[in-house]
């Protein structure tokens, strides 16, 4: 998508749905690739944490250096599994699992990006974007994304969707690195750690989708937005209900 239409595409989908935040794209970028201009690059910060940023509005970059959380790192190739994590004794100590088998299971499991594939990540919010993003990811209340579901399935052709996640790296893998290498939409609930360390709501989850994907989703969504959203939230036969019961 050229420029323009990248900055459009955010601001519609912001606007048709009410988002509270901006959608944010990210860009996977090899090493050596020049750093985009504008952007800050972030030092002591978890993924989840930069995602936080662009969806408020900045443009941030993360390298090897820069991401401080090792379950992502190892997820993007840039760093190995620390060993605590690896035999999941990691999520003992987090109260995040009861046995360490559970949480060794749970890594074992992880989608990942080999080695030496990205150099850095760059998070940009989509509504005042440049750049094409590999990825879309939207963190906002569930009814909101409900409706970007709704407009991927149609992009799809009605195929049901699917969303895979250990309820852990709910941002880096099952946001991001699972759209990327399975060309496919993927939500879940959240983790312990986006939660804990970002300012994502009790009744926020995230999803992220194929940026290619953006010209066909949003395409959708104004469908949408002309009839079934506003009638979904106008709520008119359960106002009918509940004013029966009331004059009963």
């Amino acid at each position: 998508m050229p420029t323009i239409e990248v900055r459009t595409a955010g601001q519609q989908m912001a606007a048709i749905l009410g988002l509270t935040g901006s959608p944010i794209g990210v860009r996977l970028l090899a090493p050596g690739q020049p750093q985009p201009e504008g952007a800050l690059p972030l030092r002591q910060h978890r993924y989840c944490q930069a995602l936080m940023k662009a969806r408020r509005g900045q443009s941030v970059t993360l390298d090897a250096e820069g991401l401080s959380c090792p379950a992502a790192a190892a997820a993007f190739g840039f760093k190995p599994l620390p060993e605590g994590l690896a035999t999941g004794k990691g999520l003992v100590g987090f109260g995040i699992v009861v046995e360490a088998s559970v949480g060794a299971a749970m890594f074992a499991g992880m989608p990942r990006l080999e080695p030496g594939r990205v150099g850095s990540v760059h998070l940009f919010p989509l509504d005042v974007g440049r750049d094409q993003p590999d990825v879309v990811i939207v963190e906002d209340e569930v009814e909101k994304l409900m409706w970007i579901g709704l407009a991927y399935l149609n992009a799809i052709g009605g195929r049901r969707l699917t969303g895979s996640t250990a309820i852990l790296q709910a941002t880096c893998v099952d946001s991001t690195i699972m759209p990327l290498l399975e060309h496919r939409l993927n939500y879940g609930y959240g983790c312990y750690g986006c939660r804990e360390a970002t300012d994502l709501a009790p009744g926020e989850a995230v999803l992220g989708f194929p940026g290619p994907l953006l010209p066909a989703v949003l395409s959708t969504l104004e469908f949408l937005g002309g009839k079934a959203i506003a009638n979904s939230r106008a709520k008119k036969p359960w106002k009918a209900l509940a004013g029966a019961e009331a004059g009963a």
